[in-house]
């Protein structure tokens, strides 16, 4: 779990996030289960995209 306050100071931080690695395997993983999936590097850097909801596939 990883507290409000520290989400608020990392959202405030310009560049890399510089947190403990458990704390952002602990935001990764909230994000995940919420539908993001993390892009790798693909000539246009990285980035995230949501899950495809099961009515939207084909």
């Amino acid at each position: 779990m990883v507290s409000l306050p520290s989400i608020k100071r990392l959202e405030t931080q310009i560049g890399p996030l510089a947190a403990q690695e458990r704390t952002v395997a602990a935001i990764r993983t909230a994000l995940e289960a919420a539908g993001v999936i993390f892009v790798d590097e693909n000539g246009e850097g990285p980035g995230v995209r949501l899950k495809k909801s099961p009515a939207c596939q084909d």
